[in-house]
């Protein structure tokens, strides 16, 4: 421990900046991967059954599928069946707010994954700019000893400067990788979320025409 604040002491105020983002990244990834973990680890239990119940007819055996899940796909599909028996919504009312409630959705789902992307984005332009500082640091004591300039203090003074860049680069690695597979599982979550509303929407619809259709030809 006492290694560490020494490290931290010789990088100075930015690496300790730096520091205190590694931590809230680490935490914030954790947090998420807990959260993506839960998703994985919790059955579907059918979202695509449910579906395909519904084009079938079986209404009642489509919600029951999905009723009460804590995935966000099976709980979105339940939702919008609860919307297509509402009798006050048209079909197009029902849909915007299927829709609406996916957002709401992902919404939660991406909660957090912006801070890292600010991370990431910082991380190096905070190392470089200590790195900065240092080498002015190091250039200004070069120049107040004049002629009697010691080429290993100067080395000293360059390479502490250059450790802010170095860390700044290791905090803007593995949170850009992280954040980059978080923002992914989100796109796929959002992909499927689409699919299963504009499917269930689209059966509705074949369902409604049909007996219009029966009507006419009769």
């Amino acid at each position: 421990m006492q290694a560490l604040v020494s490290f931290l002491n010789l990088g100075g105020p930015v690496v300790w900046i730096l520091a205190v983002f590694s931590l809230a990244a680490l935490t914030i990834v954790l947090a998420k991967g807990w959260q993506v973990w839960q998703l994985r680890a919790v059955p579907l239990a059918g979202a695509d059954d449910a579906i395909d119940r519904y084009s079938h007819g079986e209404h009642a055996r489509a919600l029951l599928l999905v009723q009460g899940q804590r995935n966000p796909r099976a709980r979105l599909v339940a939702q919008s069946l609860v919307l297509l028996d509402d009798g006050h919504l048209t079909l197009a009312e029902a849909r915007d707010e299927a829709f609406r409630l996916a957002r709401a959705a992902l919404a939660d789902l991406g909660a957090w994954i912006r801070p890292l992307d600010v991370i990431a984005v910082l991380s190096p332009l905070l190392g470089l700019f200590g790195t900065v500082l240092g080498m002015i640091e190091a250039f200004q004591a070069m120049e107040g000893a004049g002629a009697q300039v010691n080429p290993a203090v100067l080395s000293g003074g360059i390479w502490v400067a250059l450790l802010t860049t170095a860390v700044g680069l290791a905090v803007a690695i593995p949170v850009s990788i992280a954040h980059s597979w978080f923002e992914r599982r989100l796109e796929v979550q959002a992909a499927a979320m689409q699919d299963d509303i504009e499917r269930l929407f689209t059966l509705a619809a074949t369902r409604r025409e049909q007996p219009a259709q029966v009507r006419k030809s009769a």
